[in-house]
């Protein structure tokens, strides 16, 4: 069973994710390796919001594969080498999101796999069901 929560006393989220995610019982997780702004060709989009997208979208490919979607997602971290635009950025997750909260970190780091790369997502899904 999954619980979102944002605790009493702190801060509310600054983006779409919640503060926690509690995970009690046998559930099947899932834990998806940095995804990069690239598109399955091997091509990289110059912008940092474009390989965003393409993060997200190389995550999403992920979970559908494992029969997981955006729903079963209960950490989410961001690393970019560059800052991008909070309310473009923020925009593209809710889009991504819905009306799901995971947990959520951005962490800023001095670089990726390699120098084209400014964006990297990796994730942490689980589902409720028993393990079969």
């Amino acid at each position: 069973m999954k619980t979102h929560l944002n605790p009493p006393g702190i801060p509310a989220p600054a983006a779409p994710y919640s503060h926690q995610v509690m995970v009690a019982g046998a559930v099947r997780w899932l834990v998806v390796s940095g995804q990069l702004g690239q598109n399955g060709d091997g091509s990289v989009p110059d912008a940092p919001l474009d390989q965003l997208a393409l993060a997200l979208t190389n995550v999403s490919v992920n979970l559908e594969a494992a029969g997981m979607s955006v729903a079963d997602l209960i950490k989410v971290t961001i690393f970019v080498t560059v800052p991008t635009e909070s309310a473009e950025r923020r925009r593209r997750l809710e889009a991504w999101l819905g009306p799901h909260r995971p947990a959520m970190t951005l962490v800023q780091v001095a670089g990726l796999a390699a120098p084209q790369f400014s964006v990297e997502v990796e994730a942490w899904a689980c589902q409720d069901e028993p393990i079969s």
